[in-house]
Formats: structure tokens, sequence, C-alpha cells
């Protein structure tokens, strides 16, 4: 390879990416991590980034997420806040590396990581398990301008504690976002929580993993877009029975198992009719990937209740939500 094309080849993988480029002034959604806790080729486990404002805050931080922000470049520097719905493995298992790089990108502060009870322990152990790593970094790295203060690269906890009598709690103000947090249903993970973003005019509702919960959609009232997690039972189902038929049965127990805590599709569509949500999104698709998964099945009955605007989500997608206007636009990285 000679010199022209070795140029060439740096020129296309440092372009800026869409995900970089400069966006009117508004709600930019990225789906980083669509996947559920099985491992699914092409898809991360949950994660949402949001930007706003110039900053750069997330919904969860599953495996694999870290590694897609970082090939579509998105600003990790700008990192403000990452919010955890609860603290199952699928949803924070990327927060070290996140915090990580972010930090080395040039992060200034300590990243703020807002959650339900019980984040101080996950973040008091991904800044001792990082302890070292910080330093091994500072002291190979920082020289002139390159500075990597220590204290910038920990994790600071927020815990959100709504009243009993209470479903939503403001979880973060940043000048003109809002970010309110909703009690949501997943037990045993309890307390566990979805998210409302609203910024000049727009927003979004983030449910987290949660069985069907009128609440939420009582929360989400108007919303612009709802990301709603979706199971499908049968296939669920399905996967259980293959996998006790092939002599794994705690496999096919834990499988049985999530019926109970996770909303189906035909759920979420009447949760986000519900709402008044203008446009439903289904992430968290624990079946996507797998051999028996099929658009078509898995939204089977999502338009029984009437007119809805919904899509299955994928990583990459993108949602674009300009400030005072109603205009939704939906691409892909």
């Amino acid at each position: 390879m000679d010199r022209r094309q070795i140029l060439a080849a740096l020129a296309t993988v440092l372009a800026t990416p869409a995900a970089a480029q400069a966006q009117p002034d508004g709600l930019r959604v990225v789906m980083v991590g669509t996947s559920g806790p099985l491992p699914v080729r092409d898809r991360a486990k949950p994660c949402i980034a949001i930007l706003a404002g110039g900053g750069l805050y997330l919904v969860d931080i599953g495996p694999e997420a870290t590694e897609n922000m970082m090939t579509w470049r998105l600003p990790l520097s700008s990192a403000r806040a990452v919010f955890l719905t609860h603290m199952h493995s699928d949803h924070i298992g990327d927060l070290g590396e996140f915090n990580m790089q972010s930090w080395v990108q040039g992060r200034a502060q300590p990243l703020p990581l807002v959650a339900p009870p019980g984040v101080a322990k996950v973040a008091r152990g991904f800044n001792l398990a990082y302890e070292d790593d910080r330093a091994f970094r500072r002291a190979h790295h920082e020289r002139g301008e390159f500075r990597f203060p220590l204290a910038a690269g920990k994790l600071e906890p927020k815990t959100i504690a709504i009243p009993a009598r209470a479903t939503t709690a403001q979880a973060w103000r940043d000048g003109e976002l809002t970010v309110t947090a909703i009690r949501v249903a997943h037990e045993p993970a309890e307390p566990a929580l979805g998210y409302r973003f609203d910024y000049k005019g727009r927003s979004v509702a983030i449910s987290g993993d949660t069985r069907k919960w009128p609440p939420f959609a009582e929360a989400s009232r108007g919303v612009d877009v709802m990301l709603h997690e979706a199971q499908h039972d049968g296939m669920t189902r399905q996967v259980s029975q293959v996998l006790g038929s092939t002599g794994n049965a705690r496999t096919s127990a834990l499988m049985a198992d999530t019926l109970t805590y996770h909303t189906t599709p035909v759920e979420a569509a009447e949760i986000a009719r519900a709402a008044g949500a203008k446009r439903l999104v289904l992430y968290h698709l624990t079946q996507a990937g797998l051999p028996m998964f099929n658009p078509e099945t898995f939204g089977q009955g999502m338009d029984a209740g009437g007119p809805l605007d919904w899509r299955l989500a994928r990583d990459g997608m993108t949602i674009d939500l300009p400030a005072g206007g109603d205009e939704i636009r939906f691409g892909q990285l």
C-alpha cells in the first residue's frame, strides 16, 4: 500500500460520521445497543445515547456499547451523565469502559452516574477496579497540554429516590434539558426506572425494562418518541422449550422466568397509545437475531388497537427532533 492509499484509508476511518457532525439544535437519539442479554450478532446490549445542548447523555450502557460509540465517533469527551434504569448486568456491563474512554478522550470532570438506590456500590466498584489503570495512563500519557486528572476519571453516583406515593421525580436539569425519572415495574429488580428527556419543546421517553406499566404511559403523555422494551412471549416460550428439549434445563428455566417482567410488543403499543406518543420504537429485542425471529411475527397484533407509527430499533438508528418544531427524522449510521 503506497502513501496515497494509506492517506485515503485514514481519511475514510477518521472522517466525521453523521453521528458526530454538527446537528441543528434539538434532541438527537442514537440507538447504541438494542438487544437483550442474549448474544446477538450486530447488536450491542441496551444503551441509548441522547445528544442535547452540547452534551452526551446515556441511558444504560451494556456490553459492546462503547465499541459502537467509538466506531461511530460519538463525542465521548462531552459525556455529562449516565442514567441507569436498574442494575442488571446487560445494562451496566460496559460502564467501566465508557467511563475510561470518555476520560481518556478529554472529559475533564467526574462522570455523574444517576440511578436507583445501589448506585453508590456500583460506582465504588468500578472506580476501584479501574484505579490502577487510570494511574498507568496518566503516568504514560500526561505531558504538556494533555492532562489526565485522576479525579475526573471517576464515576460520581447520584441516587434517585422516588417518594413512595409518587411515580416520578426530577433526575437532572442542565440548562433547558430536564430529565424525569419514572418508576416502572421489573420485580425483583426494584426500584427500576424509566426516563423522560425534555428539551426545547421536544421529548423522548425511555421505558427501561418493565412489565406493562400504565403509570409509564401517564408520565410519558404527549412525547414525540417513546422507546419501549419489547419481548415476544411466544418466541420466548419457543426458546425455552428448545433449550429444555436439548438438555439445558437451567437456561430453559431462566428464559421462562423472563416472561413475568417484560412487556410484549402488543402491550407496548397499548402503552404508547395511552400516552399519545407520536412515534413508538421497540428496543431491548431479546429475540432479534435468533432463528425464530422475524419482524412480521414479532409485531403481529400491534396495529389492532388503532393507528400507530411504530418500528423496531436497530443499532445505529438515529432519531432527530429539531428544537421548536414537530419534525421527527429517522436515519441510520
